[in-house]
C-alpha cells in the first residue's frame, strides 16, 4: 500500500473531507509518530504494534568489489514487533 492509497481508503470512508485535508492528517500522524519514538524511544498501538529503537553495533565488513575491510559505525534504527491481533490476521 502506498501513500496514495492509505488517503483514497481514509478519505472513502470520511467522505466528508476531501483528499487534501486527509492528506494533511496522514501527514501529521506521520510526523507526530516519528517525533515520538525519537522522544520517547518508542510506540505504541494497542492491536496495531510496538515501533521501538534498536542499537546495531559496529561491525567489521568488506567491500563487495575489492575485499578489503572496512569498519561499519554503529547505528541506530527502528524495529517493528506486531501486536498479537494483527499477526494472528495475516
Amino acid at each position: 500500500m502506498t501513500k496514495a492509497d492509505l488517503i483514497e481508503k481514509v478519505q472513502a470512508v470520511h467522505g466528508d473531507l476531501s483528499k487534501r485535508q486527509v492528506a494533511l492528517v496522514v501527514d501529521a500522524v506521520f510526523e507526530n509518530l516519528a517525533k515520538g519514538i525519537r522522544r520517547d524511544k518508542r510506540f505504541s498501538m494497542p492491536g496495531f504494534g510496538t515501533f521501538v529503537v534498536k542499537k546495531r553495533a559496529g561491525r567489521v565488513g568488506r567491500n563487495p568489489q575489492t575485499g578489503a575491510e572496512i569498519k561499519i559505525a554503529p547505528t541506530k534504527t527502528v524495529g517493528f514487533k506486531p501486536a498479537p491481533e494483527l499477526k494472528g490476521s495475516l
